[in-house]
């Protein structure tokens, strides 16, 4: 049986969580797979996104931006946000959109593994009640009238987004193979390549021209399986996922990287076919998380222009 990893549980008790195989990606029709928003005409100081914009000119506080919600109505989510000590997060409204923000230092906030656990947090805290368009990491608005700003610039554009990601959720799904067994399966059923390594075994003299010929069978049986594996568990996906999205394999053992939206009424048909799916290739590891907010679904692209 292929091993499949155990998703981590969050408090709320809800699972948290190269190869030209990518082409086999193939998204469902349903809704597009990533919402763009982009050109937010705004204060040209209203934000500091890893770089962009400018200092603060009255003080050193700033408000830092998690994700968007739908709310009419002033929420609060307790001490969760980014900080040495955890501060309070809380929304900032425009008509029925909300910005879920806690106060902070008007500074670049630097990606370590506390930060980025912070932001993951608070969004996956959130999204337990609420739709979420996550914003990136290290969002920081001055003030909360550059954010009420952005919710009114990009208010069509957000409402369009949260729309289309009602009640999905995002799911990751990494695959990995133990190469080496791979080859050693290659050798047995393909007949030119166990003649090769037979001849590399057996001569005594120059073996250069047969190990280059070896080589390049082997990368070629290794490129046609692993795009067969990956299509086929696409294809199985295909039926209870909105959409799918195929990212860059990280390391030589990883043969597929997606990632998948997934409708809150298919959840647990979802979960069972990768358990399937898990059982059939007893070959391959499978690497399940989730749910997730739709961070590979929904792009966000804040273009600063300075306001006349």
């Amino acid at each position: 049986m292929a091993k499949t990893t155990k998703r981590a549980t969050a408090a709320s008790a809800r699972r948290k969580a190269s190869t030209p195989a990518r082409r086999a990606a193939r998204a469902a029709p349903a809704v597009p797979a990533r919402g763009k928003l982009e050109r937010v005409r705004m204060p040209a100081h209203a934000a500091r996104h890893r770089g962009e914009g400018q200092a603060a000119e009255d003080s050193n506080a700033g408000r830092y931006v998690y994700c968007i919600i739908k709310s009419e109505r002033p929420l609060s989510f307790g001490p969760l946000g980014i900080g040495s000590e955890p501060t309070d997060v809380h929304t900032v409204h425009f008509r029925d959109i909300a910005a879920v923000v806690s106060n902070t230092p008007m500074v670049v906030q630097d990606p370590t593994r506390d930060n980025v656990l912070a932001h993951q947090r608070v969004n996956e805290t959130v999204m337990q009640q609420h739709t979420v368009i996550p914003m990136s990491f290290g969002t920081v608005f001055k003030t909360d009238d550059d954010i009420i700003e952005l919710l009114r610039s990009a208010y069509d554009a957000f409402t369009d987004v949260l729309n289309k990601m009602q009640d999905k959720f995002e799911f990751g799904l990494k695959v990995l193979w133990d190469r080496d067994q791979i080859i050693r399966e290659i050798e047995e059923d393909d007949e030119d390549i166990r003649r090769l390594k037979g001849e590399i075994s057996s001569q005594k003299g120059s073996t250069y021209f047969a190990r280059m010929q070896y080589g390049r069978l082997i990368d070629a049986a290794l490129q046609a399986r692993s795009e067969r594996y990956v299509a086929e568990i696409f294809e199985a996906l295909r039926d209870v996922s909105v959409a799918s999205r195929s990212n860059k394999p990280i390391g030589d053992r990883m043969i597929m990287n997606a990632a998948f939206l997934v409708a809150r009424s298919l959840e647990q048909a979802f979960d069972a076919r990768v358990k399937g799916i898990g059982q059939r290739y007893d070959k391959l590891t499978f690497k399940y998380t989730g749910p997730w907010p739709p961070y590979n679904f929904v792009n966000i692209r804040l273009k600063l222009e300075r306001a006349h």
